[in-house]
Formats: structure tokens, C-alpha cells, sequence
């Protein structure tokens, strides 16, 4: 199984403002031209995201992920779903949610919200990171990224822009030599110079 990351950031790298609302992402028009997430979202099997994501999805009105099943990580129950959608709470660390789908036969899952990305991160379990950048500062908000415990090391795939302003960088994430042992060194040494 693979898990991918599909986001929209302002420019200075919020995905939204403080009290989670993301209206600046159509920011120069970029909320009307397509920009590949309906391609994208075509190779999901499922979504993973955290209840703050899922709540403020919840009111809108329509469900934005018609019949794919979104696994919700919370320890609460959860609110009711919306009529036609498929929502399932789960709780555990990253790995233990990864296995559980894994398990349970998805073979790739967009994981989505602040603090659910950096966790998948920091647990070294995506694979592709897409980014779209809209034209616009907020100054404060939730950051896409994060503290980690060590480097995260991206090799750049691709970078297209937008009629509107926007610019999408595409990145695969390299495995770490802590999860990889057969990986190349990473870090510079006496032993590895650059």
C-alpha cells in the first residue's frame, strides 16, 4: 500500500486559518481551474484524515468524497456522516493504521489535515507529496509541516504553474536510511563527502 499527500497551501505554507477554515485557498481563481486533484483523487482507494479535517468537511453542502471510504482518526465517536458517505473512525499510530488498511486491502490512500500529514510523515509512510501553493500570506494559521524527529529527504518530480497564480510541486519522499538500511548514506561524513 502507498499513501499520498494532494494540498493546498497559502504561499507562506498554511493549509488554514486558526479556527480551520480555508477560504484563501481560491486565491487568484485557483479554486476554478482544474489543476490534476480530480485525476489524482481517481488513483485513491480511500482517505485518511484527523476529526478537525473531517469536521470542518462535514457541514458542506455536498460531500466531497462521494462513495470512497474516509477512515477518520479520532478516539471520540464521531458525528453522524453525511447520507451517502462512507466514514469509519479509527485510532492507533500511524503504522498500526497503515497495516489495518493494508490488511483490509487498500492499495493507495490520500492522507489529509495538518496534523494527520505530519504524522504520516514523521512516520515515514508517504511516498508522494503534491503541493499547490495559491497566490496569497495569511501570516498564521495551521502549518502544512511541522517538528520531526529527523530529515525528510524529497526528490522533486515536478513543478507546473497556473493561469491563476497557483504552483504545484510534485515530490516523491526518499526513504530514510532508519527505514531503508540498504540506503545510500544521506547525511555528509568523513566517509561520504558531498
Amino acid at each position: 500500500m502507498r499513501a499520498s499527500v494532494f494540498v493546498g497551501t497559502s504561499v507562506d505554507g498554511f493549509l488554514a486559518r486558526a479556527d480551520g477554515t480555508f477560504d484563501f485557498l481560491s486565491a487568484g481563481g485557483s479554486g476554478e481551474e482544474p489543476h490534476g486533484f480530480e485525476e489524482f483523487f481517481a488513483t485513491v482507494d480511500a482517505l485518511v484524515m484527523g476529526r478537525s479535517t473531517y469536521e470542518v468537511v462535514l457541514p458542506f453542502p455536498e460531500w466531497p468524497y462521494g462513495a470512497k471510504p474516509v477512515f477518520v482518526l479520532s478516539h471520540r465517536p464521531l458525528p453522524p456522516e453525511p447520507a451517502g458517505a462512507v466514514v469509519e473512525r479509527m485510532a492507533g499510530e500511524p503504522a498500526e493504521v497503515f497495516s489495518q488498511l493494508a490488511a483490509r486491502g487498500f492499495g493507495h490512500v490520500y492522507v489529509d489535515g495538518g496534523r494527520t500529514i505530519q504524522a504520516f510523515l514523521r512516520a515515514g509512510l508517504v511516498e508522494r507529496l503534491v503541493i499547490s501553493r495559491v497566490p496569497v500570506l495569511v501570516g498564521e494559521g495551521i502549518p502544512l509541516f511541522g517538528p520531526l524527529d529527523a530529515d525528510v529527504l524529497l526528490t522533486h518530480v515536478a513543478t507546473r504553474t497556473f493561469a491563476g497564480g497557483l504552483v504545484q510541486s510534485e515530490y516523491e519522499v526518499a526513504r530514510s536510511p532508519e527505514a531503508d538500511p540498504q540506503a545510500a548514506p544521506t547525511r555528509y561524513s568523513p566517509g561520504h563527502p558531498p
